[in-house]
């Protein structure tokens, strides 16, 4: 019988237990899935809340000025670049190494050379936008001055521009550096009595302007420093010598007409015909242009390719804009200046000379 009593006595012990395990784990129904409480949903507290996302800022706008003989080749003498951004922003010059928190709207790229430059927009928890990526070729470095080596021929007095950078440019004045002229070629002729000075100057490719040469033009030993036949039937002889930009200049007053004559070479035309210095108390001068080696119009106006009154309101006006390209082309021409009233007027000329089509 004791073996009995105890073998009831565990069994009965057993039993309470497994009641007690029952009801700790929710009764005797069908358990929830683990993890889950009440109605399958999460207790509080028992699985972590998603990461939030992080916020994209919008992108900077930046720009600069691209100087130079283009405005789209990224080579530029000034290294401030602008950035328009609705955050604060940052750049970095060591692709992203290392950032600088930009100030106000703008910052300095320094030091000549290749540069590429990151910037971002941050604002102050930590969130970015998109890396804008922007690149330049920094030069701040003035050209050399330009040598000018003289030459005459006759009356005409040519002048050989050396020493121009690989696409730089070049460019003249006649009034003591006030305005400038573009110059073409390597040469520039001329023929005149009106201009003492010449300046030339060149451009490099990122804008930035040489030292100025002077040269003297007014050599009264010289036949290049020469007054315009007064005679229309005998004008002055300009030789182009390959010259794409040429220069008549000359003093007038009343009585005093210039002639001067030259020839198109053949394979090329008239391009432009410009007054680019004008000096007179009267503003009112005469000009025209015939397509001959002599003047011999008179003043039949149906025989001139151009005609008119020319002074100070017609300065850089091309003259010859709406004649037919025809009769710009290869052949002579003579160009005739004058002053009708009292007053000395000092004029100069500017003709371009391109290939024809």
């Amino acid at each position: 019988m004791s073996s009995i009593l105890r073998y009831l006595s565990a069994r009965a012990i057993f039993s309470a237990t497994l009641t007690l395990l029952l009801a700790a784990c929710g009764g005797g129904g069908a358990n929830p899935p683990a993890g889950s409480g009440e109605g399958g949903q999460d207790p509080v507290g028992m699985s972590p809340s998603p990461e939030k996302a992080a916020k994209v800022l919008p992108k900077p706008v930046l720009s600069f000025s691209d100087t130079g003989l283009s405005v789209s080749d990224g080579v530029t003498h000034i290294g401030a670049w602008q950035v328009s951004s609705l955050e604060s922003w940052e750049y970095s010059f060591d692709m992203g190494a290392t950032w600088t928190r930009g100030q106000g709207d703008f910052f300095d790229v320094q030091g000549d050379g290749a540069k590429t430059i990151w910037v971002r927009a941050r604002d102050d928890q930590g969130n970015t936008s998109e890396i804008v990526v922007v690149s330049c070729v920094l030069d701040t470095m003035p050209p050399a001055a330009v040598q000018a080596d003289l030459v005459s021929q006759d009356f005409t007095r040519l002048v050989k521009v050396n020493g121009v950078e690989a696409q730089g440019r070049w460019e003249y004045s006649v009034d003591d550096q006030r305005t400038w002229l573009a110059g073409s070629g390597d040469r520039l002729a001329l023929l005149g009595n009106a201009l003492p000075v010449l300046w030339l100057r060149q451009i490099d490719l990122a804008g930035n302007k040489s030292p100025v040469e002077r040269v003297n033009l007014q050599e009264t030993s010289s036949t290049t420093w020469h007054e315009a036949s007064g005679n229309p039937l005998q004008p002055s002889f300009l030789s182009l010598q390959q010259a794409r930009t040429v220069v008549v200049h000359g003093s007038v007053v009343r009585g005093d007409a210039d002639y001067v004559r030259f020839d198109i070479p053949v394979g090329q035309r008239l391009q432009s015909m410009r007054l680019v210095h004008y000096v007179s108390a009267d503003p009112i001068a005469f000009f025209a242009l015939q397509r001959a080696p002599v003047f011999d119009a008179g003043i039949d106006v149906k025989r001139m390719l151009v005609y008119g009154h020319m002074g100070p309101q017609d300065l850089n006006r091309n003259v010859v804009q709406d004649v037919t390209p025809n009769q710009l082309s290869a052949g002579p021409m003579t160009l005739w200046f004058q002053q009708t009233g009292p007053q000395a007027t000092d004029y100069a000329i500017e003709l371009v000379f391109q290939s024809a089509p």
